[in-house]
This record gives structure tokens, C-alpha cells and sequence, in this order.
């Protein structure tokens, strides 16, 4: 894993795992959570911080036994709504939330870097910010695009 992936990617999925249920929460590893909202400053000021290095002795005693059987992050985040926890250790619910959607956000970039490698050729070198991230729209949202009429534009314009 870490000939593909950087220092701090292998880092943070190593963090990332703490929170995973297999096992008994088998991985759980408080520093490594508290890290891991470290990452996150917008999402977790310094106050949040010391309350969720409060609130994860009380929270894994309390999931370990009750989610015992649950296998991997989304099920734990389902299960945690149906019983109300989230509210409860909205800290670490909102930990886990951001783990989910790391993988949707990172594709999301991944998506906008390849589309740019197509629309920015070596004949379209110097093409302005604004121009580039119109393209780029029209781009990837192209299945928006392709439902309004070419007359409604040359209307608009």
C-alpha cells in the first residue's frame, strides 16, 4: 500500500480504520480519532476536539457492546441514527459522516482533474480561469446540458 499511496493518505486511512466496527471496534484507537478530527480544522475547532477526546471513552463502551455485530462504517452510522446515538455522540457521528463521504468527494476532484487534462490541450494552452470553468462545466454536467434546446441558448444570448 504504500508504493501507490502517499505518507499522509496511508495515515489517514489508518485513522479512518479506528472507527470501524469489525471486530468489536478491534481498531479503535483514541489518538488516532483525535488525529483524525485534527485533520478536519472547519469541522473541528479546538474545543470540539477536547470534547471529543472526552466523549470517545464513554462512546466505545457504550457501542461496543450494544453494535457488536455491526460490520463496516455505513451500517454503524444507520444503526447509531435508528437509535438515536447520533445525537448523543454527535461528535463522533459527525467524524464518521465525514469518513463516508471521503470517497464521493476525492472521485468528485479525481473527475474535475481528468475532464481538465481534456479540455485544456497544448492548442488551448492559454485559456482564461473564467473560460477554463465554463468548459468545465459543460463539460461534466453534460447530461444537463444536453436536455436544453440549442435555439433557448441562442435566445438567452
Amino acid at each position: 500500500m504504500n508504493n501507490r499511496l502517499s505518507e499522509s493518505t496511508t495515515e489517514m486511512l489508518t485513522c479512518i480504520a479506528c472507527l470501524d466496527p469489525k471486530d468489536s471496534f478491534s481498531q479503535f484507537d483514541i489518538g488516532k480519532i483525535l488525529y483524525l478530527a485534527k485533520l478536519y480544522p472547519e469541522d473541528f475547532s479546538l474545543t470540539d476536539r477536547i470534547a471529543l477526546e472526552n466523549h470517545l471513552p464513554t462512546y466505545i463502551q457504550n457501542v461496543r457492546n450494544e453494535f457488536s455485530m455491526i460490520q463496516d462504517l455505513e451500517s454503524l452510522a444507520k444503526k447509531m441514527v435508528e437509535t438515536g446515538k447520533h445525537r448523543v455522540f454527535i461528535l463522533v457521528y459527525r467524524l464518521i459522516e465525514l469518513t463516508l463521504v471521503l470517497p464521493v468527494m476525492t472521485a468528485s476532484v479525481e473527475r474535475v482533474f481528468s475532464a481538465m487534462k481534456i479540455i485544456k490541450t497544448d492548442l488551448r494552452n492559454k485559456i482564461g480561469d473564467k473560460w477554463m470553468n465554463n468548459s468545465l462545466i459543460v463539460y461534466i454536467e453534460n447530461e444537463i446540458f444536453t436536455t436544453i434546446e440549442n435555439e433557448q441558448i441562442l435566445q438567452h444570448f
